[in-house]
């Protein structure tokens, strides 16, 4: 019964979030006006801005992955021994 009290609460909660817009900025207003400086001036200072937020967007993922493969490399199953027997199988 507890858990079905705390599911039912983080699902309302989930739901909450989803369904009220608000809105916010991606930029700091530092970044925000040296990009549009930048773009009327001709530079390419925004697209620095942009490889850079791709780069930590995708650090934690390779973190994760990276994590992943060498948990699955340590616990794998080595030396497995299948036995099967040597009679034959009807399959009819």
């Amino acid at each position: 019964m507890k858990k079905l009290k705390v599911l039912s609460v983080v699902v309302f909660f989930a739901l909450g979030l989803m369904i009220i817009p608000f809105q916010s900025k991606a930029q700091c207003a530092m970044c925000q006006s040296t990009v549009e400086s930048s773009i009327n001036a001709g530079d390419n200072t925004a697209k620095g801005l942009n490889k850079g937020i791709m780069y930590l967007l995708a650090a934690p993922y390779v973190a994760v992955a990276a994590i992943g493969i060498l948990w699955y490399k340590k616990y794998r199953k080595k030396d497995v021994v299948i036995d099967i027997k040597k009679e034959k199988i009807n399959l009819n």
